[in-house]
């Protein structure tokens, strides 16, 4: 019969740990059953159902290619059952979408760029290997190109609004050059000229048929993922009532004219606390903020009456 070690004890002998072993005969045949059983109760994975009609930003996903097809099945698969990660960017998007639609609008591109945010970031703070940073994941000589701010006091890379200006910008040049959406956004994740080289050694008009890197052969599929599980996340298994999601706190602009010498003191003029100032304006990077001849900022500022969860959810 197959023996199983088991250690059944530690004793203190002298300062040394004594470790107790001994030898039991196999797991009962009534163990494993009552193993098995609440095995097959706590896991339950299934295939994802794929669309069988997909768009970006009008542009037809051509699904009915085996390898478009699986590219998405992939990605559904990689967000679906990766739950905290999915939940969590699903209860943000509710608090930054909001913010970032009608700015996509007003400057003319279609609405499921915001769903490459999504990708880009989860609408947190990382930044990548490469030193992407920000909402939109700017490179630092990217976004100074499309006036964003970046010194050590000031990132606008973390400024929602400025960033999402900036990315309308590198987008609108994008599809000015290959006249196609979605390979402006692939141009977004690797850079025009790496998709413009292929193009021109493959042939290709399209990105559907492009040869590319993993990471951007992956990318536009992850926002496709993320766009079909926002749209219906039931039909993926995600439930969340309203409350679970994150709401928009709502804020007041303050024009800033003058430099301030120490944010800490600042907030506390206003009723609330470094931790707050900087969770409401993260582009600030130091505890001050020079200001030169003629320069203004604006900081979001929430009511301190508001930062609470019953006052959010009863209005």
């Amino acid at each position: 019969m197959k023996k199983t070690l088991i250690i059944t004890g530690l004793s203190l002998v002298s300062g040394v740990v004594a470790v107790l072993l001994v030898f039991s005969a196999a797991r009962p045949q009534s163990d494993e059953k009552t193993y098995q059983q609440a095995r097959q109760n706590r896991m339950h994975a299934f295939a994802v159902d794929i669309p069988t009609e997909a768009d970006f930003a009008g542009e037809t996903v051509p699904l009915d290619l085996y390898w478009v097809h699986e590219a998405l099945d992939r990605e559904l698969l990689t967000n679906v059952y990766w739950h905290s990660s999915t939940l969590l960017m699903l209860k943000r998007a509710n608090r930054y979408f909001p913010v970032i639609e009608p700015l996509l609008r007003a400057n003319g591109i279609p609405d499921d760029f915001k769903y490459l945010a999504l990708a880009e970031s989860a609408f947190t703070h990382t930044v990548s290997p490469a030193g992407a940073s920000g909402y939109w994941q700017f490179m630092k000589e990217t976004a100074k190109k499309h006036g964003l701010e970046v010194t050590e006091e000031v990132d606008e890379r973390y400024h929602l609004g400025k960033a999402t200006f900036a990315a309308c910008a590198y987008l609108k040049e994008a599809y000015a050059r290959f006249g196609s959406w979605t390979l402006a956004a692939a141009a977004y994740n690797a850079g025009p000229e790496n998709i413009a080289k292929p193009m021109g050694i493959q042939k290709g008009t399209t990105f559907y048929e492009l040869l590319l890197n993993q990471e951007t052969s992956r990318y536009i599929f992850r926002v496709l993922a993320m766009k079909e599980i926002h749209k219906q996340p039931e039909r993926y298994g995600f439930h969340l009532r309203p409350t679970d999601l994150y709401p928009l706190i709502p804020t007041t602009g303050l024009r800033i004219d003058s430099s301030i010498s120490d944010l800490a003191a600042f907030a506390k003029t206003r009723g609330l606390n470094y931790k707050l100032l900087k969770e409401f304006n993260p582009w600030l990077r130091k505890n001050t903020l020079s200001l030169k001849a003629h320069k203004t900022y604006t900081l979001d500022l929430p009511d301190p009456q508001q930062l609470y969860y019953s006052r959010l959810f009863s209005e």
